[in-house]
């Protein structure tokens, strides 16, 4: 026994031996390593797309300009404007109505004709039996001039944010109506 340890005394200053990668264990992580980087090639798009929409800053809605202010009365009156749009990575145009007028303060404000009880489009004047207010035909909704709620809707009609700048009634986002509260 003496012998095994007078070898052991006289091998100190060798290195310790390297411990060998095995075929198994190499192809254990090759193929490891080469499914985890195909796995994310294939995983980072889907997840990229779903979240891309997510990340983009939802800015605040631009104005468009409708109409010149020397034509505007204290009668409504129905104005068409286009309104380009991006939903998701989808640009269109969506085609929007505003009737727009004078109160009686001279202020020009513009109503939605969405209405407010199933979401039919209002207009002006179009009933005989009631002058001066707005209609829905879908289910006999009424309106004021401003817009306040008379018959079957819950809610007074929406209005548009209005700006005025050059001479020019520029329209942005909807918001719920403050002229009713002006209102007589």
């Amino acid at each position: 026994m003496s012998s095994h340890n007078e070898q052991q005394e006289t091998w100190p200053n060798q290195p310790p031996g390297r411990k060998e990668m095995s075929r198994r264990q190499f192809l254990t992580y090759t193929l490891g390593g080469a499914t985890a980087f195909m796995g994310a090639g294939a995983i980072l798009p889907m997840v990229r797309f779903a979240v891309d929409p997510i990340l983009h800053k939802k800015g605040k809605g631009d104005f468009i300009k409708v109409a010149e202010t020397k034509i505007i009365t204290d009668q409504p009156q129905e104005f068409n404007f286009e309104l380009q749009q991006q939903d998701g990575w989808y640009a269109s145009a969506a085609t929007l109505t505003a009737w727009i007028r004078k109160n009686e303060q001279g202020e020009i404000y513009a109503l939605s004709p969405i209405c407010k009880h199933l979401g039919c489009t209002v207009g002006w004047n179009n009933n005989k039996s009631t002058p001066d207010e707005y209609h829905c035909p879908c289910h006999g909704a009424r309106y004021t001039k401003a817009g306040k709620n008379l018959a079957v809707a819950p809610k007074p009609l929406d209005q548009y944010t209005v700006k005025i700048e050059n001479g020019w009634v520029l329209l942005g986002d909807i918001i719920p109506n403050t002229e009713v509260n002006k209102e007589a």
